[in-house]
């Protein structure tokens, strides 16, 4: 049994817990919401009230850490848009808080960090983008990930492995629901590269499993037809008003490839979920 704490138990990190719980690991779990702690302490993990600032984290951080020999960091920067805003406190908040936490991370327990990330750090690359691929983000969310992603690559204190998932989809969440209806949609002939919810779980499972620290890993399910037959046969399938999509709008072709996740870790994608 490994003791393991994930910071942020929200769409992703909340199944994730139970998971790991039911493989038999022992789960420190935190939300910002104090209405979710009982949700959290009812799926078995032991739940804590997480909120981390630029210049503060919560008291309990000590105790959120201890004893556990993995941190699973899964929390967005939630930012939207182009770097319109180019204040230093627009461009790094996000960096910041994970700065603000590190101390706290090698003083305690902790030697292996999984952050999840996003393929977004590559930006619109066009062709076959790897872990080799440099990364080229163009929004501030992307930009802040990868500025995190190398500080916490940086640090001898602990081992990080980064895990950059593409869309994210799942029983309760498609983006199909926000397309519906919509016209004029951008790069018909883009390829989608899109990861179920599950295969998230599994590939950090395996992760897990076989101890594969230090490492980056591109997780996107290797099935990537154009977004105009995707979102089009989804809403078909859903009963809902298709979309309409602009050729004059089209110019980004990015396929993000799995190879090193399928081939390092064995894995293969749930492909009946997409």
């Amino acid at each position: 049994m490994t003791q393991i704490s994930i910071l942020g138990c929200g769409w992703l990190g909340l199944p994730l817990a139970k998971k790991l719980i039911e493989k038999g690991h022992s789960i420190n779990g935190s939300t910002t919401s104090e209405s979710k702690l009982s949700i959290l302490e009812n799926a078995g993990t032991n739940p804590f009230l997480v909120e981390l600032e630029s210049e503060s984290v919560s008291e309990n951080i000590n105790d959120f850490l201890a004893n556990s020999e993995i941190l699973i960091i899964d929390i967005p920067p939630k930012l939207r848009g182009n770097n319109t805003d180019t204040s230093n406190s627009s461009r790094k908040i996000f960096v910041e808080k994970i700065q603000t936490l590190i101390p706290f991370i090698e003083k305690s327990t902790v030697k292996k960090v999984l952050f999840v990330s996003s393929t977004s750090v590559y930006g619109d690359e066009n062709g076959n983008v790897t872990e080799e691929t440099i990364p080229n983000p163009q929004t501030e969310s992307g930009k802040q990930l990868l500025l995190t992603e190398r500080i916490l690559q940086k640090n001898q204190n602990f081992e990080t492995t980064i895990l950059r998932f593409g869309g994210l989809i799942g029983v309760d969440r498609h983006p199909v629901k926000f397309m519906a209806g919509k016209e004029n949609l951008e790069n018909p002939d883009a390829p989608v590269n899109l990861i179920h919810q599950n295969d998230c779980i599994s590939i950090i499972e395996e992760i897990i499993n076989q101890s594969k620290w230090n490492e980056v890993f591109n997780a996107v399910a290797p099935f990537h037809p154009t977004r105009e037959e995707y979102y089009t046969q989804k809403a078909k399938k859903q009963n809902l008003v298709l979309p309409t999509f602009s050729i004059e709008k089209s110019n980004i072709k990015k396929v993000i490839s799995s190879k090193k996740v399928e081939d390092s870790l064995g894995y293969l994608f749930k492909l009946e979920n997409y």
